[in-house]
């Protein structure tokens, strides 16, 4: 028969019948950061640790006694590694309810030791899918004795000890120093492992609906939203509303993709409407093409300064300058965001610019964002304000994730907006065609208005944007408001509508054409069409169709 040992102090505190000679430990992990350190301090507290293939040898190699789980289920890996742990030498050490004399005499009947600590993390499935690699090693990486493990541990928290990331594995240490029996840190632990099968789970379920062959590009049946906590925020919209911000657990950590995981050089701590307008400026900046460096001011989510150096002969400096000056007074406290590098020239302007408005004051923005800086102009940047937040982060993927928003009782989920100029077909209706110089400011003004909230209005020149209108109940509001802003600089200009006029005659078409639009594009689709037709026609004006709505809401 196995002798017993004498219980410790910690485990006769817990009411604990113990079998196994001393305390174990169960480690099996692909992320292998801290793993010495993390084993030779079980060792050190008198634990013996079990574990399995590259996990035993990289605790071998570190010269940390380690037994193989093999030698406790006398059983070997088998299936290429698909069956290691699912044996119930492991699982009935874990599951083992200490205070049940059924259990305990059950395990001890089938000769199965206890154990007590479990550190599993699971293979790297999302890694896989994000390198593109094929279906079959995708499958591969999706771990079954790893959760099987986390689950059992999990459930039977009060007296078994999981972890599931690395950055537990101190607090694990000092709990373990000192009794081990701190019940909250264990539910707490088995919280963080019940979410984190969950969130691997959703990322196999939604790769596996991605595929053609199963999900047809059809809306998922049921859907589970993966999220990981970046940073609580003082407040949300309002100062009393509690906010946070959370990544995308789809993304791996390294991607640099998207606002939320920017880096963040210099200034204040990112806000909540900070966050809205940082992502409503970026994804603007980064809609038009890299090849034509561009500047994109945004207030409140609306852009109203939009400037590429096309506009200018190739002077992004310049640029800047005209993304200002179409709305200056909007532009003052807002987002500056740029599609290509910000140096020390662009810096500097940035810096040392004047309102225009107002030759005392120079111009004073919550944040800056941009894919990358130079060395010197980051340097140049931080010198402007304490204040100012500094952004960079990677453009989104064109193959963006599913939109989601929230409604009273569900959500709402849909395709991101990805459509450019390039996409469509731009098809002239009037009997005035529109020049080569019109079409390509057309395009600008296309690219623009998918930003603005609906109804949304942009006038613009080539490679500038002059005007725009946005938000109203009515069309006719915001092509007022866009032809005001563009002011003297309307006569030549073009005008997109992000959904077709319902009406022309006296209204939006019409105050355009006389107040000096030479082009229009607009979706097309109302029953009224041809009064937008015969209005441009007495007007002379070039009047485009492109059958895409980009309504904003």
């Amino acid at each position: 028969m196995r002798r017993r040992r004498r219980r410790t102090s910690w485990e006769r505190s817990s009411s604990l019948i113990v079998s196994s000679a001393k305390p174990r430990a169960l480690i099996s992990v692909s992320d292998k950061t801290n793993l010495d350190k993390l084993a030779s301090g079980l060792v050190a507290l008198g634990f013996e640790v079990i574990s399995t293939g590259g996990s035993a040898k990289f605790i071998q190699d570190k010269n940390i006694p380690v037994t193989s789980v093999d030698s406790v289920t006398s059983f070997p890996e088998m299936l290429d590694g698909r069956v290691k742990t699912l044996h119930p030498g492991i699982h009935g050490g874990i599951l083992a309810r200490r205070e049940n004399e059924t259990h305990m005499k059950q395990i001890s009947e089938h000769n199965i030791d206890l154990i007590d600590v479990v550190v599993v993390n699971l293979y790297p499935f999302r890694e896989t899918v994000l390198g593109g690699k094929a279906f079959e090693e995708c499958v591969e990486n999706i771990d079954i004795g790893g959760p099987a493990m986390i689950r059992a541990a999990a459930k039977n928290h009060p007296h078994v000890s999981v972890v599931v990331d690395p950055n537990d594995y101190d607090e694990l240490l000092e709990n373990l120093k000192k009794d081990g029996s701190n019940l909250d840190f264990k539910k707490l632990l088995a919280w963080k492992a019940f979410q984190h099968c969950a969130s691997y789970d959703a990322s196999v379920a939604e790769y596996l609906w991605q595929e053609d062959s199963i999900g047809h590009g059809k809306p998922a049946p049921e859907k589970t939203v993966s999220m990981t906590l970046l940073n609580e925020l003082r407040y949300g919209e309002n100062p009393h509303q509690p906010a946070a911000v959370y990544s995308d657990s789809t993304l791996a950590e390294s991607s640099g993709t998207g606002v939320a995981r920017s880096i963040v050089h210099h200034g204040k701590e990112m806000s909540y409407n900070n966050y809205l307008d940082a992502e409503a400026a970026y994804s603007c900046a980064c809609d038009y093409p890299s090849s034509d460096r561009t500047c994109v001011i945004v207030k409140h989510t609306n852009p109203c300064g939009i400037a590429s150096e096309s506009a200018t002969g190739g002077d992004l400096l310049e640029a800047y300058r005209l993304a200002v000056r179409a709305d200056p007074i909007s532009a003052f406290g807002g987002i500056v965001a740029f599609n290509c590098t910000v140096d020390e020239e662009m810096a500097r302007e940035i810096r040392e610019f004047r309102s225009p408005t107002d030759d005392e004051t120079r111009m004073f923005y919550e944040i800056v964002i941009a894919p990358s800086y130079t060395e010197k102009g980051l340097e140049v940047l931080k010198g402007k304000s304490k204040a100012l937040r500094i952004l960079e982060t990677k453009p989104r993927a064109a193959d963006a994730p599913m939109g989601l928003r929230q409604v009273g009782g569900g959500w709402l989920s849909q395709e991101p907006d990805s459509l450019v100029p390039e996409d469509i077909e731009f098809t002239s209706v009037s009997a005035t065609k529109p020049t080569e110089d019109q079409l390509e400011a057309l395009r600008f003004a296309w690219r623009a208005v998918k930003h603005v909230k609906s109804n949304a209005i942009t006038v613009a020149k080539k490679g500038k944007l002059l005007g725009m209108g946005s938000g109203q109940p009515n069309r006719v509001n915001s092509v007022r408001i866009a032809l005001e802003k563009a002011g003297d600089d309307v006569e030549g200009s073009v005008l997109a509508s992000d959904a077709f006029f319902p009406f022309a005659w006296g209204d939006s078409v019409e105050k355009a054409c006389q107040a000096g639009v030479k082009a229009i594009a607009h979706p097309g689709g109302s029953m009224r069409d041809q009064d937008a037709i015969d209005c441009c026609d007495k007007y002379g004006v070039a009047l485009v169709t492109t059958g895409v709505r980009h309504f904003r809401h």
